[in-house]
């Protein structure tokens, strides 16, 4: 009978593997960016917070 046979998976070639390198490392240097600005949007709410709180109060 026929076997079925085994499936292998796709291998890339020298430029494929390169581009999906430099993908990848893209790809990682925007989230790291992406972070970084949430992080600092959050610090300068926290930073503004306590002063806006400041000037609503009656004097």
């Amino acid at each position: 009978m026929n076997a079925p046979k085994p499936k292998l998976s796709p291998t890339l070639k020298e430029k494929a593997q390169a581009d999906l390198e430099a993908r990848l490392t893209r790809e990682a240097a925007a989230l790291r960016a992406n972070l970084k600005r949430r992080k600092q949007q959050v610090r300068d709410r926290t930073e503004k917070a306590p002063q806006d709180q400041d000037d609503s109060e009656p004097a």
